[in-house]
């Protein structure tokens, strides 16, 4: 047996067992059984960059977190992450500080005036570097993190999965009664919500690669709301990051892939039993997109292919498993192959995909999944409720969130 036969086998046993939600259960009762063992308390350890919007913006929301929950905040002050966990650095901090203001108005936060930084904390370039050391021993990479025995949550975004741990742990001080097992979260936003009636011809951009398990999520979720709202779908593919050249990091892969599993877990989108389709199995994938749009079948085979992939364990990059994806999205496996093996096609999607990307950075944005909506442009599966408060602006309807 071939090293790729063998890889490709053992990938998807592989990660269905590590990403499974058995595993990170038992992985936070052998966490809470060690504390307990150790008579440590409660204790959210927090990373903080203080000019990173997303540190500012969750050393916002803490207080709301520990007027809640019965724990403690331990802050951390680290430097910049390294080049190589933000390959787009000048566009992260132009685009997380308007993201910051965005999600600090939807949550009722108030957000610190423009040269307001009298206040903020200082360390020395010994302490940053003790912290930085720290956080990479436990194995991340950014700041705007908690890091709770054993598990990381980025930013705002994350604190409903450690809402939701702290209460299964009997640590939250809002239950009204002993029975109840679950409270709404302080920081969870519902997506993919019904928006009434919209002109028709309304457009919403998705950019996406078909690498990115986000994508895989926003795909599971973003075809059947954009048909049940009559909104039509720009598809807009790209190729991955890593297929462009650009460096992913061991711990920032793990935190990817143990959090697209949270998310997709809360989602009630089957994942986890992957077969990562870096390099030929996405060429191909995305050769047949054209093809999949010329039959009209675009959103079934995008959507067959990112089912294969993140949740069956196929592998993209054999005939076999390729032509189970092409067929279950009604379309014809040998006019698929006959299209895999032109290179006019070839070069045609290739062109299409650098030409989407341009237009992502020139909305200044960078990473998929992508969305837009007139002058509304996003990123991040978490955020497409923002492009669904921009529908209702537009149209005058009233906002569920």
């Amino acid at each position: 047996m071939s090293f790729r036969r063998l890889q490709s086998w053992l990938m998807p046993v592989i990660s269905q067992r590590f990403l499974s939600r058995e595993r990170l259960l038992k992985l936070r009762q052998k966490a809470e059984h060690k504390r307990q063992v150790q008579t440590r308390p409660h204790v959210l350890h927090f990373f903080q960059q203080t000019d990173d919007p997303y540190s500012q913006l969750l050393a916002l929301a803490l207080p709301q977190l520990q007027s809640r929950y019965a724990v403690s905040v331990l802050q951390h002050l680290v430097g910049e992450p390294d080049d190589s966990a933000v390959p787009e650095r000048d566009k992260l901090k132009a685009y997380s500080q308007l993201d910051a203001q965005r999600l600090a108005s939807h949550y009722g936060l108030r957000w610190p005036e423009v040269g307001n930084d009298r206040n903020r904390p200082k360390s020395s370039p010994e302490a940053l570097q003790t912290a930085h050391r720290l956080r990479k021993k436990w194995g991340h990479y950014l700041s705007g993190m908690i890091y709770y025995e054993g598990e990381w949550y980025w930013g705002i975004d994350r604190l409903h999965h450690l809402e939701a741990r702290l209460t299964e742990l009997g640590l939250s001080t809002h239950l009204k009664s002993a029975n109840q097992q679950r409270i709404t979260p302080l920081f969870e936003t519902p997506q993919y919500q019904p928006i009434g009636n919209v002109p028709e011809g309304t457009n919403v951009d998705f950019y996406f690669s078909l690498r990115s398990p986000y994508s895989a999520i926003s795909v599971a979720k973003v075809f059947a709301w954009a048909k049940a709202n009559g909104v039509q779908l720009n598809l807009k593919y790209v190729l991955p990051m890593v297929m462009r050249g650009l460096p992913v990091p061991a711990e920032k892969r793990r935190y990817i892939s143990l959090d697209a599993a949270r998310e997709a877990f809360v989602q009630n989108v089957p994942f986890g039993r992957l077969n990562d389709p870096v390099g030929k199995p996405t060429e191909r994938g995305l050769a047949l997109i054209p093809f999949a749009q010329m039959h009209e079948q675009a959103e079934a085979y995008i959507q067959s292919f990112m089912q294969g992939v993140w949740s069956e364990g196929l592998d993209a990059g054999t005939d076999a498993h390729l032509k189970r994806i092409v067929e279950r999205a009604g379309l014809n496996w040998n006019a698929a192959k006959d299209i895999l093996n032109n290179e006019a096609n070839d070069t045609h999607w290739r062109a299409v995909a650098e030409q989407n990307r341009q237009a992502m950075l020139a909305l200044g944005l960078w990473g998929v999944p992508s969305f837009r909506f007139e002058d509304t442009a996003v990123w991040g599966q978490d955020r497409f409720w923002v492009i669904e408060k921009a529908l209702h602006a537009k149209f005058d309807s009233p906002s569920p969130l």
